[in-house]
């Protein structure tokens, strides 16, 4: 054994306290790094619940957050009450879907057999049947027959000949009236599908090509572009749906109409691009009102006769023209409102009128006994229609007349409807005994829409704008009867719905001497082209051309009263005649007879023959 010595062993000692000492020693310079193989220190059992309410925190805390994440951004599988979405209150109300529209009106399902409200049917469906609520008829009018039908009945008449379509054709509903789609569509170019719970119909009255497109899988089409809408129904894979325009594109979204019926929205990554598909029409032959057309440019003249005794102004007044193809004196008056008239007609008027080569179509007005008479109730009323009809047929065949003319002045919104209905029932007696039938018009505004020149084109032989009264003889302001901006406005815009071949444009014969007094009042007096020049050279004023009017314009002032005159003569006359011309109408017309200067008739026949 080998000792040491006690230098060495103090040494030792020494290096051992200084090392101890140093700073980092774990416990105040003790030694406590653990050998190799020494067991490890037991962990505090007090720690394993808090480590476990740390993971349950952790996993909870995720699934919440995997949950708001899944509900934020996964779609909904909410189904649509689809009873709200066609907002059907009770079990026979019916959806109405007219191609891609869904109406507010709703219709019946009533025994299995869709109805609708007549009014729909008139709205959208087909303007010319007519619901007569004072005699609970139902008509319509194709070109030689009058059909009728009748509420509760199965029944119906066409010519008065019974038919039976083996259903009710008319139901009511309090005051509401419903007719049956299939009575409809027997008169009307369409076709339609309807189903059950919930009860909707789709009327397609558009044919031909349309953008489709196809399910790629399973779709959800949705109330609203969003994958959170409700869904109105699911289309399976491979079928198609119609696309429908928006006014706003949507991202990753495409508004359709389903072939089930429904509108709503598909997301673009379940459906296929867009494609074309045909709607093909079905086999339906469309009423032909057929028309008589003159092979001559038409050249009208109105001749105003209050009394009998002034149908034999006819010999002078004829004699004053030339060139005139039609006379169209005013003989009818209609006297009371059930379809009454008083009639002027005189046989030896016609004849003299037709040895001359000259037709007579006799004029029908509301104006005379305007006081007593109401159109809405002679127009909306069947009997009374039909009663109107009967005596004015009678008169013209009587009389041997070659047409009638309506100068219906003061319809109004209300009875605009049975007028045209008026007019649709006349024209099928007129067609059936060869008569010109003609309407007159007011220059198309706003204000008379209702008089519908689009049906009247297509029933009537011809149409007739009544070119002047631009300032009317009451008016607030003086201004001209017609110039010539005035004249071709209304010439353009009755071109819009009614063919240029039965278009003619009525000129005035006449002018309104105006005089606004120092406080503004405003009077007027018509004149007739001799009489106007005639004004003008009593008070030395020499007319002056206004290129803007196509006129001659004279003013004057005398005593503070301003006198003012837009005359009608041969260059006015010339300048509307060119718009005769250019737009190559029917003819032309004129009030009045007996107004005109002899040398206007040379002027019009050099247009208009």
């Amino acid at each position: 054994m080998i000792r040491e010595d006690s230098g060495e062993r103090e040494g030792r000692e020494e290096q051992e306290e200084r090392r101890k000492k140093r700073p980092g020693n774990p416990r105040g310079g003790q030694n406590r790094r653990r050998k190799k193989g020494r067991r490890r220190r037991r962990r505090d059992p007090r720690r394993i619940p808090v480590l476990i309410a740390v993971f349950l925190i952790l996993v909870t805390g995720g699934g919440i957050v995997g949950k708001m994440l899944y509900d934020k951004y996964s779609p909904s599988k909410e189904l649509a009450d689809t009873d709200e979405y066609f907002n059907l209150e009770t079990e026979q109300d019916l959806a109405v879907l007219l191609d891609d529209v869904l109406l507010e009106d709703k219709g019946r399902l009533l025994d299995g057999r869709v109805y609708l409200n007549v009014e729909t049917v008139y709205q959208y469906l087909n303007p010319r049947f007519y619901w007569d609520a004072s005699e609970n008829t139902y008509l319509y009018a194709l070109p030689t027959e009058l059909v009728s039908a009748s509420v509760g009945s199965s029944d119906y008449t066409v010519a008065k000949a019974k038919q039976n379509e083996g259903y009710v054709i008319l139901r009511a509903d309090g005051n509401d009236i419903y007719v049956a789609l299939d009575f409809v569509k027997k008169y009307t170019n369409l076709i339609y599908e309807f189903w059950e719970d919930p009860n909707h119909v789709h009327i397609i009255l558009e044919y031909g090509e349309k953008d489709v497109v196809s399910a790629q899988k399973t779709a959800q089409v949705r109330f609203q572009a969003g994958i959170k809408s409700p869904i109105l129904t699911t289309v399976e894979k491979g079928n198609t749906m119609y696309v429908l325009e928006e006014e706003e594109e949507i991202e990753e979204w495409t508004k359709v109409l389903t072939k089930d019926g429904y509108i709503g929205y598909v997301r673009d990554r379940q459906i296929s691009a867009a494609s074309k598909e045909t709607i093909e029409e079905p086999e339906f032959t469309e009423p032909v009102y057929t028309n008589i057309s003159k092979d001559y440019k038409i050249n009208l003249s109105w001749h105003q006769v209050t009394n009998k005794d002034a149908n034999e102004n006819i010999y002078r007044v004829l004699a004053n023209t030339k060139g005139l193809t039609t006379v169209a004196p005013t003989w009818f008056f209609l006297k009371d409102n059930d379809g009454g008239i008083e009639s002027l007609a005189s046989q030896e008027y016609v004849n003299y009128c037709h040895q001359n080569g000259v037709e007579v179509w006799g004029l029908v007005e509301d104006i005379t006994y305007k006081d007593t008479i109401l159109d809405y109730e002679i127009f909306t009323k069947t009997a009374s229609r039909q009663k109107l009809v009967n005596n004015l047929i009678a008169q013209a065949i009587q009389y041997g007349l070659d047409g009638l003319n309506l100068d219906m002045e003061f319809i109004n919104a209300d009875s605009a409807r049975g007028y045209l209905q008026f007019i649709r029932e006349l024209s099928i007696m007129c067609r059936l005994n060869g008569i010109v039938l003609s309407v007159d018009n007011y220059v198309p505004a706003e204000y008379n829409k209702f008089y519908d020149r689009e049906e009247q084109g297509v029933i009537a032989d011809y149409v007739i704008i009544m070119g002047y009264d631009e300032t009317p003889r009451n008016a607030e302001k003086a201004g001209s009867v017609a110039s010539l901006g005035f004249v071709e406005k209304g010439i353009q815009n009755t071109l819009l719905e009614v063919p240029k071949e039965k278009v003619i444009n009525a000129m005035p014969f006449y002018t309104r001497f105006w005089k606004t007094d120092e406080n503004g009042e405003v009077t007027s007096e018509a004149l007739g082209m001799d009489s106007a020049a005639q004004r003008a050279a009593n008070n030395s004023i020499e007319p002056v051309w206004d290129d803007t009017t196509g006129q001659y314009y004279i003013e004057l002032e005398y005593e503070g009263s301003i006198y003012q005159m837009w005359m009608e003569e041969e260059r006015s006359i010339e300048e509307k005649l060119k718009l005769v011309r250019q737009y190559e109408l029917a003819g032309v017309a004129s009030w009045r007879l007996g107004y005109e200067r002899a040398a206007i008739w040379d002027v019009i026949l050099r247009y208009v023959n």
